[in-house]
């Protein structure tokens, strides 16, 4: 049994689709709070969903029972919305975590958790491994990275096998247009009202993008190798905001609305891009999917 938490979120819903045609029995813990039922629709009536939230122990306690493996998702995620709201944050990110490890350690054979590239910062080098410096700027990146230590520490206190990754910015279809993947799905949206797209800063900051479903690849892959440690989850590629937003213009052949330029985001990292030469060898999986085919896939199936 595999325990998925946010699995009724974007990426977990996706994850949980994938586990399930592979054949594994799957649980799904989520408080609904931004995961959706409806994104479990049309699964095996044998799919098991609890409503509860990490932040309760008696939820984490009841979701891992019989369960081999924990891929826990459940997180929020909004940089700006993590400075308004830090000990929110904390609370759901960091004491979450802590709480499903605690419940899990003992009974659970192995613990995958999904950070975030937040955690280094501002690079001082390009492209950026795993021996990275770490350098949260904010609440939300700190949260991610308080729960990367205590999945460490479970780890060699109390030998539950943890693995963690780190991942860039991962876009695909039924994604809420928060954070800067969820730019994408923003950007998709002013589109379809004839409204320009609004970019913050002059749009020369980068990314590294992955979609979705090779995210879910990888997960699958760790689930089957033993790859304690942390990785990084991207693409080993990046295009500047710029770029995409020209890009997306292109495909969906509104060139005439042409960019709306904001003000820069102090919080906002400028430059990231994944090195992947230590999760290419651990998983043997390079992304497949570039980001026009990923671009136009989303078009598609918001049109």
């Amino acid at each position: 049994m595999i325990l998925v938490t946010g699995g009724a979120g974007f990426i977990g819903s996706h994850l949980v689709k994938t586990l399930i045609e592979l054949g594994n029995s799957v649980r799904v813990l989520d408080n609904l709070s931004t995961g959706r039922k409806q994104n479990l629709a049309g699964l095996p009536s044998d799919l098991q969903l609890m409503i509860g939230d990490i932040r309760d122990p008696q939820a984490t306690s009841k979701a891992v029972e019989g369960v081999d493996i924990v891929v826990h998702l459940a997180a929020l995620i909004d940089v700006h919305e993590s400075l308004e709201q830090p000990l929110l944050y904390h609370d759901v990110n960091s004491t979450g975590t802590l709480n499903l490890l605690e419940s899990s350690k003992g009974k659970v054979t192995k613990f995958i958790l999904a950070s975030t590239a937040a955690v280094y910062g501002n690079p001082v080098r390009l492209p950026i491994g795993e021996d990275h410096p770490l350098n949260p700027v904010s609440p939300y990146a700190a949260s991610k990275l308080s729960a990367e230590n205590y999945c460490v520490a479970y780890h060699s206190s109390y030998g539950l096998r943890a693995t963690v990754l780190r991942l860039f910015n991962v876009y695909g279809p039924g994604q809420s247009p928060r954070g800067y993947s969820g730019v994408i799905t923003k950007f998709i949206d002013r589109i379809r009202k004839n409204q320009p797209p609004e970019v913050f800063g002059d749009g020369k900051q980068t990314r590294d993008f992955i979609f979705v479903d090779d995210v879910v690849k990888l997960i699958s892959k760790a689930l089957e190798r033993d790859a304690a440690g942390i990785y990084n989850v991207g693409t080993g590629h990046s295009v500047s905001i710029r770029c995409l937003t020209d890009l997306l213009l292109e495909l969906t052949n509104r060139k005439d609305l042409g960019i709306v330029f904001g003000d820069c985001r102090p919080e906002d990292v400028l430059h990231s891009v994944a090195g992947m030469n230590k999760s290419s060898d651990a998983f043997g999986l390079e992304s497949t999917v570039g980001l026009r085919e990923g671009l136009s896939t989303i078009i598609q199936e918001a049109s």
